[in-house]
């Protein structure tokens, strides 16, 4: 999966979605429980909670 696959199911800008990597924005809310869905993990390990 691409980074562009990514942001476009979440329907985000490739600006966001790159902040978003870069660290320099987090998420919100709903966006973390669509990439949970996406990428087929959960909240706690997608966060760095859980291994």
């Amino acid at each position: 999966m691409t980074q562009k696959d990514v942001y476009t199911q979440l329907k985000v800008s490739p600006n966001c979605y790159a902040s978003w990597e870069q660290g320099r924005t987090q998420p919100d809310i709903d966006n973390i429980i669509r990439l949970c869905r996406i990428f087929g993990v959960s909240s706690d390990y997608l966060l760095g909670l859980e291994d």
